[in-house]
């Protein structure tokens, strides 16, 4: 491989006009594709095999032209103090809100007069209407929101509260200043690190161009293929980290290739054989897990994470060609000021990672158990995770969202906002007995009448827990209705659906860990010619992972230093954190094990003892991961400062786990180990030896082949540093 990529950096490097020309010209047919594309919808949600789905499923066949999918909103009411909303002056604002609602969007399929409905509290201080929409939230208009958040306003003017929840109000979540925030901090960190405005730009560049790509042609595709107005927010974020990443490695090892003496052409073609090889494999890695997120059998999930691999792959092939191509454009510029002074190669002096693999070569085992104990202190909290998907009940307290859901169950109880759709496939005695059967049951507050279909074989049912939507008791309600009724009663609605959903990717966990880390194991296995290594990567990796999980649950689900990063409210973790986070860290994790241990193995295969060959890879890999660990952090912690708490814990999760990862594991855990196994580190049983496909990513096939005149005996040293 590392002789192919050899020749293909070289190509570029000769050919970088008309290679940067291509890159130019997709760039600008995906952009063209995507603007011309029809907008896309939001992606069908669907749990193929749980009850919850089954019910939806039946609604649609028995109810036809009931959305189960459309969107809904709740307009809360509350009168000033000492007064009710049956006053009449207060019954007449409420009736011209009702009608402006009606009349304020065409997506709008019903409005419920709340006095018709009954819909006021006992007390009579609290009144809610209830908007329905024939699509869902996320299809929802910029101009229906307004129309829905603007109904209330003369309402508000005459002294009611008026308070707006539901998932009518669900919009994208907005990334783009975040994006901006980690942009930045990247720019700031490559020019420290290459100390020229040329080489910082390149990574930034290309990742720009490899997102821009990958993004368009998602937007193109999006309507064809259902994939939803939200799946771009993970290959834009997945797309952006490795992109920076995978051209940091290349232009880095560029830069060294030419200290030690190299035309550019030829540091161009050994750096994209070398640190390109480390790159593909890399890049594999990360693809096999989001492509791995198709085990969950969520077609919205599977989709996700095939776009985000798709933009993954866009992203190492820029690095295997625009890099090199941008390179022979750069010239000279791609060095400092003070490197394209020097004549002469500068003194090897230690940096600050030789020292700090020194350091942990004379101390393994204090280092290794200072890692291995920090972490698992803070792994603790992960064995009280409790996991569910976040309701208005979570938004902060400012938003309008949380306070509709407080007024909510403050006048109708707290298992108001979550009810639950029991479907009856059956006549009207099957539902009658399954009504009855329902109100018996321990945490019920209240059950509607049946609502039956023209045929009269199947009926909707409405069931109002004691308890608020994500509490342990509605679970255990659900539960229970599902065990003791029959086969022809399904219980659905979002509450419902959110349960069987935390299920399904709680049970989809083991699988998918034991897919993605086996099947990374057998490609570092190819790429290191080692068994331990590749052991010790998934293991310092699940440590990272649980560690991090720990850390969410102490900060979203216990509330410890909430406050820091904004929690208003503490809850279950989302149910899609777990594997999500298993998934971006576990491809990332592995691109920083690949770029430092592969240095390494260089090293050593090149005649270096296992000590030196520890701190030769730190001394050429360290900055550089140190550099990219950074940048990542920095993008991630942008989206702890949104509003959401969906995002925020995702942007906090993913933050925590690469600083875990990298600093702690990658940097102190594997030198330590490395350095306690000595040679044995990369021992491999000869019979699999022999089976294992020989893929050269060390460039040891390179040979002497252009050297610098005069210096070719020095070339197999060279190399391996």
């Amino acid at each position: 491989m590392a002789t192919f990529l050899y020749k293909l950096g070289r190509f570029a490097f000769r050919r970088r006009r008309l290679v940067a020309l291509l890159w130019v010209g997709l760039f600008a047919l995906a952009g063209v594709a995507a603007s011309s594309a029809p907008t896309a919808a939001s992606s069908s949600f669907s749990i193929p095999g749980t009850e919850a789905q089954k019910a939806f499923d039946l609604l649609d066949e028995r109810f036809p032209g009931t959305s189960a999918d459309g969107a809904t909103a709740r307009v809360v009411f509350k009168a000033p103090d000492g007064e009710k909303m049956t006053d009449p002056a207060h019954r007449a604002e409420v009736g011209k809100a009702v009608a402006e609602l009606r009349s304020g969007s065409d997506q709008v399929a019903s409005v419920v007069d709340p006095y018709q409905a009954k819909a006021v509290s006992r007390d009579g201080t609290i009144a809610y209407t209830q908007v329905s929409y024939k699509v869902s939230g996320m299809e929802l208009t910029d101009k229906d929101r307004e129309a829905l958040t603007e109904a209330g306003e003369q309402a508000r003017e005459a002294g009611l509260t008026v308070e707006i929840g539901g998932d009518a109000l669900l919009a994208a979540p907005e990334t783009g200043a975040s994006e901006v925030i980690g942009v930045g901090v990247a720019a700031v960190v490559l020019v420290i690190t290459f100390g020229s405005l040329v080489a910082a730009g390149l990574p930034l560049l290309t990742a720009i161009i490899g997102v821009g790509i990958g993004v368009s042609t998602i937007t193109a595709l999006a309507s064809t293929l259902d994939l939803g107005s939200t799946t771009a927010t993970l290959a834009t974020m997945i797309g952006l980290a490795v992109g920076i990443d995978y051209a940091l490695f290349i232009v880095s090892r560029y830069r060294a290739e030419l200290a030690e003496g190299r035309d550019h052409e030829e540091a161009a073609g050994r750096a994209t054989g070398t640190a390109g090889s480390a790159v593909v494999f890399a890049g594999l890695t990360v693809v096999i897990a989001l492509v791995g997120l198709a085990v969950v059998n969520i077609p919205m999930l599977s989709k996700m994470g095939f776009a985000a691999a798709g933009t993954v792959a866009i992203a190492v092939l820029i690095a295997l060609t625009l890099i090199p191509a941008l390179l022979g454009f750069a010239g000279k510029r791609v060095l400092g000021r003070k490197a394209r002074k020097q004549t002469a190669p500068a003194d090897d002096k230690p940096n600050m990672g030789t020292r700090w693999a020194r350091f942990v070569l004379r101390r393994p085992v204090a280092v290794l158990l200072a890692g291995v104990v920090g972490l698992g202190a803070v792994a603790v909290p992960a064995a009280s995770l409790e996991m569910g998907l976040p309701d208005d009940g979570s938004q902060p307290t400012s938003t309008t969202q949380r306070k509709a859901y407080d007024l909510l169950s403050e006048g109708f109880g707290p298992g108001f906002n979550g009810p639950l759709l029991v479907v009856v496939d059956g006549d009207k005695a099957a539902a009658d007995g399954a009504a009855k059967d329902i109100a018996g049951l321990d945490g019920v507050a209240a059950v509607t009448p049946a609502t039956y279909n023209k045929a009269g074989d199947t009926a909707m049912i409405t069931v109002i827990p004691e308890d608020r939507p994500s509490s342990t008791e509605t679970e255990d309600l659900v539960r229970t209705i599902r065990d003791t009724t029959g086969d022809e009663v399904h219980v659905t609605g979002a509450t419902a659906m959110n349960i069987d959903f935390s299920q399904r990717m709680n049970d989809a966990l083991a699988p998918y860990l034991a897919l993605v880390v086996g099947l990374a194991f057998l490609l570092l296995m190819v790429v290191f010619r080692s068994v331990l290594v590749p052991l010790k990567a998934a293991l310092g990796f699940l440590l990272s992972v649980v560690a991090a999980l720990g850390a969410v649950v102490a900060v979203f689900q216990w509330g410890w230093l909430g406050s820091l990063f904004g929690v208003e409210q503490t809850g279950p973790i989302m149910s899609m954190m777990p594997i999500f986070m298993v998934g971006v860290v576990f491809g990332l994790a592995m691109d920083y094990e690949v770029f430092l241990v592969t240095r390494m193995r260089e090293a050593f295969v090149h005649g270096e003892r296992p000590g030196q060959a520890i701190v030769t890879g730190f001394r050429h890999g360290a900055r550089v991961v140190t550099a990219a660990a950074v940048i990542m952090i920095a993008v991630f912690a942008g989206f702890i400062g949104s509003g959401e708490q969906m995002v925020k814990m995702i942007g906090f999760g993913l933050a925590i786990a690469v600083f875990f990862d990298a600093f702690v594991v990658r940097m102190a855990i594997v030198p330590a180990v490395l350095a306690l196994l000595g040679g044995k580190a990369w021992w491999l049983p000869r019979w699999l030896d022999r089976v294992l496909p020989s893929v050269d990513v060390e460039g040891e096939k390179l040979g002497d082949a252009g050297a610098p005149a005069g210096d070719g005996g020095k070339e197999r040293e060279l190399v391996g540093t």
